[in-house]
């Protein structure tokens, strides 16, 4: 084995050791969750232990009790940051697709990750509220439409987007695996794959 090729492998060992939260943030049906997922499968594919701390699983299973006001949000947000920390903190490569409508809840997961010496990559999955009613994948789009729920994020709830997060995707136009690319190259700059 050549020097080059010793020196790469450490590196990729090293990435693999390294542990981070990847929050992607952004409307209903945006395409946070599929992004979540073809990133899994690539960083998997290297050798990263990876885990998916998808929002609507976590508010069936860990956090049952809160509804939907902008204090129930936070308390959600932040509980799923508090779980999401705990095993970035110890090697483990974090998806974590989540709506996460208000900024000052993101501030708070963020201040834990670096109370915690512990990366985190805030994504904003930044589809048109157009295209997501488009994409409707839950039926949350038709159902606030026809009068049967309200507070819908991005249509009459707020969605505050991030000012500076350190990758603002645009997916309209782009495949999946494009948008993973990008994805998967922010964490290999930040040397995390």
């Amino acid at each position: 084995m050549a020097a080059g090729d010793t020196a790469e492998a450490a590196t990729a060992a090293a990435a693999c050791e390294r542990g981070a939260t990847v929050w992607l943030t952004g409307l209903p049906s945006s395409g946070k969750t599929t992004l979540a997922f073809a990133l899994s499968e690539r960083l998997r594919a290297t050798g990263h232990r990876v885990e998916m701390l998808d929002g609507d699983e976590i508010r069936e299973f860990l956090s049952r009790g809160p509804g939907f006001t902008k204090e129930d949000r936070h308390t959600n947000v932040t509980r799923i940051g508090f779980v999401a920390q705990k095993p970035a903190a110890n090697g483990v490569k974090v998806l974590a697709p989540v709506i996460a409508p208000y900024a000052d809840s993101r501030a708070a997961v963020r201040d834990r990750h670096a109370a915690g010496g512990t990366e985190f990559l805030e994504i904003h999955v930044a589809t048109p509220v157009e295209l997501c009613s488009e994409r409707d994948v839950k039926g949350l789009y038709a159902r606030q439409a026809a009068g049967e729920i309200s507070g819908l994020t991005g249509v009459d709830d707020p969605y505050e987007a991030p000012d500076d997060p350190e990758l603002r995707s645009q997916t309209q136009g782009r495949s999946v695996t494009e948008s993973a690319a990008e994805l998967h190259a922010l964490l290999t700059e930040r040397d995390l794959a």
